[in-house]
């Protein structure tokens, strides 16, 4: 009888680094520059889409004068530029993830694209401590469909009821527990959760450096 938490997965975008206002100038910048209109929900809406999703969203119900493909490639490489100067960690979130590394398998389930993934974990330090990282541009679905945290479950060869997801987003909270797992929710303060999603967490913490390895194995 093994421990009853196999693994423990990560988001990446307000749990391991303060990206969601990075996202939030940068696209509300974009949106701007090629005639679109932002609205005023149109942040919440964004958390936890894929690349392709909030693309075409930007393309097409925003109003942007480019194709989905051409926002992408053009937002996604100026968010490129920002980690190169100064990646958002959160603090102490470096510490959470290599305590945890040190008692379980960890994996990584983004909707940031995977080269996003790559330069945030290697700013960090962190691209060690995860045995499998996955953007949602490789599923089928973003968030809130269970897709990515389904995938890194099966390619750490862990069943998803047996692991512990930490994520801080309405739409992340609902795609983990669809996966079948217990959800550590840290929401930003920016974007509180909504009703719904704060009714799926197991726990809700007020930081990232609550999370303990005895906070996790009390979910087991």
């Amino acid at each position: 009888m093994g421990p009853v938490v196999d693994a423990v997965v990560f988001d990446l975008d307000g749990v391991i680094v303060d990206s969601e206002p990075v996202w939030e100038e940068v696209r509300r910048a974009y949106v701007a520059t090629h005639g679109g209109t932002w609205q005023p929900d149109t942040q919440r809406r964004l958390m936890g889409m894929s690349t392709g999703e909030w693309a075409r969203y930007l393309s097409g119900e925003l109003g942007v004068r480019r194709s989905a493909e051409q926002v992408a490639d053009e937002v996604v490489r100026e968010m490129a530029r920002r980690y190169k100067e100064h990646v958002p960690l959160i603090d102490g979130a470096d510490d959470v993830v290599r305590r945890l590394a040190a008692r379980w398998t960890l994996g990584l389930a983004s909707s940031s694209p995977t080269r996003l993934i790559a330069a945030a974990l290697e700013a960090t330090g962190l691209t060690a401590a995860f045995a499998t990282t996955l953007s949602t541009e490789e599923t089928e679905r973003g968030k809130p469909a269970p897709d990515v945290y389904l995938t890194v479950a099966r390619h750490l060869g862990v069943d998803a009821t047996r692991c512990v997801a930490v994520e801080d987003s309405s739409n992340g909270v609902r795609s983990a527990a669809a996966a079948g797992m217990r959800v550590v929710a840290v929401p930003h303060l920016s974007y509180p959760l909504d009703r719904d999603a704060a009714g799926l967490a197991a726990v809700t913490l007020g930081s990232i450096g609550e999370l303990s390895p005895e906070l996790v194995e009390g979910l087991g």
